[in-house]
């Protein structure tokens, strides 16, 4: 039987990209427990970059990701990764202290109302009472950033295998056996990338779980008709958080920003909470929903500090997390996927990726044994 080095856990754009990483410098299996890569949380992302969205950790993870994002390898993709979008973070005059923690931001300025308006004409005045513009936000195009780490791992020697959900995992002297759907596998090191089912996995391994949570969030296509033209639109974050959305193909992309905790599933949207989303937008903004032209959910799974866990467990050997991207995971795939591969090849962590301000002990899963 084959022995690899790596073998990565779950397919979506965590462990693609890792496996990206390692290609050409180690032997790779990537597993993926659907009939292809991407099925949940990658497939059913927001898609959006924005260097002011998350804790300290993910904002440095965010901005040292750029450069890929706007460079990527030559043949990674035929189409920019990136669309220029903008996010206006708008809310009533209650929420002027969210505003005034937003600017303080180099990233984000102050905007009156009449701006905010003409940027997004149909916002009802009183959501508006008091605004943030991020200009240097953008769509991610995550098909193409996904299928790239993809065809990039593949170019590499890595392979993949799908329909392949682990089922056991066993440990002799130096090496794992897997135990999987379509057959046995042997690895030096097992790289927990599975998403939602992380502590899952890390329960096969006899790791002790990190408390990785996922969370049901819902999204909807909404068809408001001919009423405005929103495809120049920004994103519209709601400053309590409470609803979102942004231009998507002539359609707006909306959610309740939801975040109900979950058991790891194919998650579906809850009609209560898609009734909810639609009275947001209905009283928020002089738009009128037309029809709902689908919906969906999907999970985003953190840890208790929202921050990544990235790094070999405490207790058990040579098994490494990668885990609690959150609803960052794609924004932060370029960058943590370079600190992931330096970690797990033992070396230290890229430069550009400290000069941000990151250390490799806020992502070490050995924090949560302190």
């Amino acid at each position: 039987m084959n022995c690899y080095d790596f073998a990565v856990v779950g397919g979506g754009i965590a462990g693609a990209s890792l496996a990206a990483r390692l290609a050409g410098r180690a032997s790779v299996l990537l597993l993926e427990q659907e009939s292809a890569p991407g099925y949940h949380s990658t497939g059913r992302s927001a898609a959006l970059y924005s260097a002011l969205y998350g804790n300290e950790s993910i904002a440095a993870i965010t901005r040292a990701s750029r450069s890929f994002f706007d460079a990527p390898p030559a043949g990674f993709s035929e189409y920019p990764l990136l669309s220029p979008r903008g996010v206006l973070y708008a809310g009533a005059a209650s929420d002027a202290a969210i505003i005034e923690a937003l600017v303080r931001s180099p990233l984000a300025r102050r905007i009156g109302s009449d701006e905010a308006l003409r940027l997004v004409p149909m916002l009802a005045p009183a959501s508006a009472a008091v605004c943030a513009y991020e200009p240097d936000a953008f769509d991610v195009d995550v098909h193409a950033l996904h299928q790239g780490f993809l065809r990039m791992a593949r170019a590499g020697g890595v392979e993949r295998v799908c329909n392949a959900g682990v089922t056991g995992l066993d440990r002799d002297a130096n090496h794992w056996q897997l135990s999987t759907a379509t057959g046995s596998f042997r690895a030096r090191v097992v790289v927990n990338a599975a998403g939602a089912w992380a502590d899952r996995v890390a329960q096969l391994a006899s790791a002790g779980s990190l408390g990785v949570q996922p969370y049901r969030r819902t999204a909807m296509i909404i068809d408001v008709g001919h009423q405005v033209d929103c495809g120049r639109w920004p994103a519209v974050v709601a400053a309590d958080e409470s609803f979102y959305f942004k231009p998507d193909a002539g359609l707006l992309l909306a959610s309740p920003a939801d975040e109900t905790p979950s058991e790891p599933c194919d998650a579906q949207p809850e009609e209560l909470d898609i009734a909810i989303c639609a009275d947001l937008i209905e009283t928020r903004t002089a738009l009128k929903i037309r029809r709902i032209v689908r919906s969906w959910a999907g999970l985003r799974s953190f840890a208790p500090d929202r921050t990544p866990v990235v790094g070999y467990d405490a207790s058990v050997p040579d098994f490494f997390w990668l885990a609690g991207q959150g609803g960052y995971g794609v924004q932060t795939a370029p960058a943590l996927s370079a600190a992931a591969a330096a970690l797990a090849l033992r070396e230290a962590l890229p430069a550009y990726v400290v000069d941000e301000g990151l250390d490799a002990s806020r992502l070490s899963p050995h924090r949560f044994a302190q």
